[in-house]
């Protein structure tokens, strides 16, 4: 393996394995960083945990297989949509709402719990050659990345100061999940952080997630599965 460099430069981290529970991305929220990336061998056993995104130096990435679902994600049938949640109810599991709509839900990360108002604002469709600096090789072959942006609001007294808002993950045009692309490091075409210092109540920041698609297909939504919610059980865009 070559020597990891402090540059900024992404490396790659790719992992074969079936997500399951998709663990690395449940999330570790409070959890340090690592010091080192390592690469797992093709016949890996079940996925370990991988560093916080926006964690220091190294950097990298992880193109993280979906489950395998024989019905879309969301817990709906293809086409159909979850009514929407009452008035200042928080949005039933399942529940879909269009892009650029917020919704008001609980939020914990690690001891630390609020509310938030999250909404999905755009989903826009990358370029193969953006992951280049990634070096995934044909581990990234006929796949395209798809950058989902989303505005997180505090909307309840709690500080919610260096916390992530991550759980996000593409749906691709049938309404199955999407890879994922985890990235460790600085990658310039879909930033990702933790919420900034004095995130109070009414404070407001951008996120985004990386999700692949197969060329014949795309992303044609997204979904929210943070607590309270689950993969597939949680809140979508489209």
């Amino acid at each position: 393996m070559k020597p990891i460099r402090s540059s900024r430069r992404a490396l790659a981290l790719v992992a074969l394995t079936a997500v399951g529970a998709l663990t690395m991305t449940a999330c570790n929220d409070d959890a340090s960083s690592s010091d080192t990336a390592t690469t797992p061998p093709p016949a890996a056993p079940p996925v370990s945990s991988a560093p916080a995104t926006g964690a220091p130096s190294p950097s990298g990435g992880a193109i993280t297989p979906a489950a395998p679902t024989s019905a879309p994600a969301g817990g709906a049938a293809s086409g159909s949509a979850a009514a929407p949640a009452p008035a200042g109810a928080s949005p039933a599991p399942g529940t879909t709402v269009k892009v650029g709509d917020a919704v008001t839900i609980p939020f914990s990360s690690g001891s630390t719990k609020g509310t938030i108002s999250l909404a999905v604002t755009s989903i826009e469709k990358g370029d193969p050659a953006d992951l280049a600096p990634l070096n995934l090789g044909d581990k990234a072959k006929g796949l395209v990345p798809y950058y989902i942006h989303y505005k997180v609001t505090n909307a309840g007294s709690t500080d919610l100061s260096f916390t992530s808002v991550g759980h996000m993950k593409g749906l691709l045009a049938d309404g199955t999940e999407a890879q994922d692309l985890l990235i460790i490091g600085a990658f310039p075409k879909c930033k990702s952080e933790s919420l900034p210092k004095g995130f109070t109540n009414g404070q407001s920041a951008t996120s985004c997630a990386v999700a692949m698609s197969p060329e014949a297909s795309k992303i044609a939504g997204a979904e929210y599965w943070g607590d309270p919610y689950t993969l597939g059980k949680g809140v979508n865009w489209k």
